[in-house]
């Protein structure tokens, strides 16, 4: 992953918590977004960052679908369960995809940001169950961003989000221009 494109992300991730939105935008403090890219040998070159703008979790059928997924799967947090989830508008969905064919780049996953902690996961760098049940076959990764301590975010990827296949993630760095510090914001 290039260093412009860890900055993208955690410059969505903390414009949303900060409650700076942009037109059009959801305005509730989470971010969600599309991670794409290309094969590169072995690797995966993340060429292009895709964040979301359009939650439909308010919105029937769509509510009632999440609810219920949300009752099952989701563990108690700060955050009540009828505004936990993310539901992306399918039209929206389908725009990413055109943009990612019309340049030959294959989506590898989403990203979306935890920024509570929990007693028993302080750091939240890692996916939940949930995450697990709602990425479950699609073939794609997780990308969790940790966000509990703005200052130092953490990135990391999941295939399904299935916390013992993680996948390591190499920031590539441009000795010219440096990673900006989170704290410039």
């Amino acid at each position: 992953m290039p260093c412009s494109k860890w900055e993208e992300i955690i410059h969505h991730c903390s414009r949303k918590l900060t409650g700076r939105f942009l037109p059009g935008e959801d305005h509730t403090k989470r971010a969600y977004g599309l991670v794409a890219g290309a094969l590169n040998g072995p690797d995966f070159l993340v060429e292009l960052i895709l964040p979301l703008k359009r939650n439909l979790r308010a919105v029937e059928p769509y509510k009632s679908y999440m609810d219920r997924i949300m009752e099952r799967s989701a563990i108690p947090s700060k955050t009540p369960l009828s505004k936990r989830g993310w539901i992306t508008d399918p039209e929206e969905l389908r725009e990413c995809y055109a943009i990612c064919d019309a340049r030959g780049f294959t989506i590898a996953g989403s990203y979306h940001v935890h920024a509570v902690a929990w007693s028993h996961d302080p750091q939240r760098d890692t996916p939940t169950k949930l995450d697990a049940v709602l990425a479950r076959n699609s073939g794609l990764f997780t990308f969790i961003v940790s966000m509990v301590d703005m200052k130092h975010p953490v990135i990391r990827a999941f295939h399904e989000g299935i916390k013992d296949r993680e996948v390591p993630i190499t920031i590539e760095r441009n000795p010219r221009r440096p990673c900006y510090a989170l704290s410039s914001l």
